[in-house]
Formats: structure tokens, C-alpha cells, sequence
């Protein structure tokens, strides 16, 4: 399983006294040095945390993946062109909201989400759709051949007891139907080194986005220790599935 580690909340801490410290370029590379698969940031359309220029000179730096994430208008769409990095993830947004709030609509937006996929794609950029763990929306990322799509952990990483076992179920359904679907899925919001175990063992999903956790660790730990425990924490909870699938299959023999 692959770690995405989003970098946006250095950008925070930078922005809230208008400085060039800390450089989000500076941790985008620890964060390859570190064990990241690759890094993500999310050019909002208020600048609130990463900036233009941050965007350029993380791509043009490090040796991973960039996936950029992005609202689905021309201004950003136009951004993701010149920028080229290997992936998109386009997400809704508010100018009000704190964080991204819920999954894109795609069921909605279907003819411009679209001209958007096959325009990235023409361009050699991947393209992925935050959406909720949610079937009709899967289905609509099929039908407007989106390749990947990452699945809002959002309700799951607030919820508590019964309550979040329903919503890890009705993550693990959804992936298992985008997987029939032959769609590439990921999923990310709110997880953190406590509730990440039972999402990475979910065998459908190959990648998981995380920051607000790995940066706010990293106050404690550094963040070459916070990236290292987050990998870690994954690796052993789907060697656990790995080993949990092998002896079921061993026992029906």
C-alpha cells in the first residue's frame, strides 16, 4: 500500500506569520527521504495554505509522485496543465470550510467532471475523484472513465464504536464494488497513526492520502519518525490481513 503524505499544513504554519519558513519544498523532500510513495498538496482556490509557486517547485524537485489536489473549475484546470503532475484529485471545496468537507458529486456534475477527466488525460495526467463511500457515485466515476478514485474517510475517522464500524463497512463494500469496476481506489480524511489499522487492511485499496495527522505528529516526533511510524503502522496491519487471508484459505482446504 502506498503512502501519500500531504503537505499543505506546513504551508499553514508558514502563512499564519508570513514567512518563507517552514518551506513546504524542504518537507516534501524529508518526506521522500522518509519512506513517502508520493506527495500532495492542494492548490485551494483561496491560497489559504499552498501557493503557486510551491506547487511548481515541489514537482520540478522531487523524485515521487505529485498529486495535485484541485476544484473543479477552469482556473484550476488550467493550473493542473501547466503544472503537469502525474496525478489530479479533483475534490470540492467551499471558501468557508475548515477542511473538505464531504465527496465530490459527481452523480451531478457528470458532463463537466467529464471534459475535465478526458482533458487531463489527453495530457498525460492521471485523474481522481474524492467521493464518498458511496455506489451511484462509483458508478458515475465509471461511467465519466475516471481511472482512480479516492474514497472520503471522513465519516469513518469521526464516528465512534458501532457507528464506525458501519462506516468501515461501508468502506470496504464500496471498495470491493469500484474494484469489479476495474477502478483504481484510494482513500484518505482524517486518518491518523490511532484508526488507520483497519482501513489499510482493506486489500482493495492501494493508496491512502495523509497530513493533517502525519504534520501535527511531527511536532513531537519530527517528521521523518511520523512518516516512519505512519508506514509502519500500515505495513503491519496489512501483513495481518495478508496472514488473517492465507490461513482462512489454509483452513477450507
Amino acid at each position: 500500500m502506498f503512502l501519500g503524505v500531504n503537505i499543505d499544513h506546513v504551508a499553514t504554519l508558514r502563512n499564519a506569520r508570513g514567512t518563507i519558513y517552514p518551506s513546504p519544498l524542504e518537507a516534501a523532500l524529508l518526506a521522500e527521504t522518509a519512506g513517502a510513495d508520493l506527495i500532495t498538496m492542494h492548490l485551494r482556490e483561496d491560497r489559504r495554505h499552498i501557493k503557486d509557486d510551491d506547487v511548481f517547485a515541489v514537482k520540478n524537485a522531487i523524485s515521487t509522485r505529485l498529486n495535485l489536489e484541485m476544484a473543479l473549475t477552469e482556473e484550476m484546470l488550467n493550473n493542473a496543465l501547466s503544472v503537469k503532475p502525474d496525478d489530479v484529485c479533483i475534490v470540492p471545496e467551499k471558501r468557508q470550510e475548515i477542511t473538505t468537507e464531504g465527496g465530490l458529486d459527481v452523480c451531478a456534475n457528470k458532463a463537466m467532471i467529464a471534459e475535465f477527466v478526458q482533458t487531463l488525460t489527453s495530457a498525460g495526467i492521471r485523474v481522481s475523484l474524492f467521493i464518498d463511500p458511496d455506489f451511484e457515485q462509483i458508478q458515475a466515476a465509471y461511467e465519466v472513465n475516471a481511472p482512480v478514485i479516492e474514497l472520503h474517510t471522513g465519516a469513518y475517522a469521526d464516528a465512534r464504536g458501532e457507528q464506525q464500524k458501519d462506516e468501515l463497512h461501508r468502506i470496504e463494500q464500496a471498495a470491493a464494488f469500484a474494484n469489479q469496476s476495474s477502478l483504481i481506489v484510494n482513500a484518505g480524511h482524517g486518518l491518523n497513526i490511532h484508526n488507520v489499522a483497519p482501513i489499510a487492511r482493506i486489500g482493495t485499496i492501494r493508496e491512502l492520502n495523509i497530513g493533517h495527522a502525519l504534520i501535527a505528529q511531527s511536532i513531537f516526533l519530527g517528521l521523518h519518525k511520523s512518516i516512519e511510524q505512519m508506514k509502519d503502522a500500515i505495513f503491519q496491519a496489512r501483513l495481518s490481513a495478508t496472514c488473517a487471508n492465507t490461513n482462512q484459505i489454509l483452513n477450507t482446504q
